[in-house]
């Protein structure tokens, strides 16, 4: 059974990053980030490269409390962000990554593989599974969750947005495959 304290803002703190709650005062640096269209080139809402989009994703996510803000160690700057969400009780317990966003110069290396490392050693006391929904139309991210040991289940989560129904891909990452996997 999980613990009842998950803290879904820890700071934590890596090589290549620190992880911290998101401040309002990260903005400027997760705009500059955000507002390059290649960013968004596979996910279903391909605008939030426009400020008027991108803004209410910014605002529900400090207002939600469970997003963190992706600290570079060595340049001292936000250059993304990743949240947890679903946090569910049940059957060991589960919880979500997603809402991930890293600036483009730090795809494909050390910076997301951390950045998950530290985000599923923290979830992972406190839940059996750990479970990232991918746009299915997604590549970049499908194939970024085969890195970093992410299995692809057969459960398929159909989203709205912006009115069509997007098919998203459920991944997971439990105890043991982090234990035994590429992150441990």
């Amino acid at each position: 059974m999980p613990q009842a304290d998950f803290d879904p803002q820890p700071t934590l703190e890596g090589q290549t990053v620190r992880l911290r709650p998101l401040e309002a005062g990260d903005w400027d640096d997760l705009w500059a980030c955000a507002r390059d269209p290649l960013v968004w080139e596979q996910h279903p809402i391909r605008e939030r490269h426009r400020e008027e989009i991108f803004r209410p994703l910014f605002d529900g996510k400090l207002a939600e409390g469970w997003t963190l803000a992706v600290e570079h160690s060595d340049e001292g700057r936000v250059i993304g962000m990743s949240s947890y969400s679903n946090l569910r009780r049940e059957g060991g317990g589960a919880v979500e990554i997603g809402s991930t966003m890293l600036g483009r110069a730090y795809w494909g290396g050390a910076v997301n593989r951390e950045m998950k490392r530290l985000m599923l050693a923290h979830a992972l006391r406190f839940v059996g599974t750990v479970e990232f929904l991918v746009a299915e139309e997604n590549l970049r991210s499908r194939k970024a969750m085969a890195k970093i040991g992410g299995r692809l289940t057969e459960r398929i989560v159909e989203t709205e947005v912006l009115g069509r129904v997007v098919p998203h891909l459920v991944y997971e990452i439990t105890r043991a495959d982090f234990a035994a996997g590429p992150l441990a």
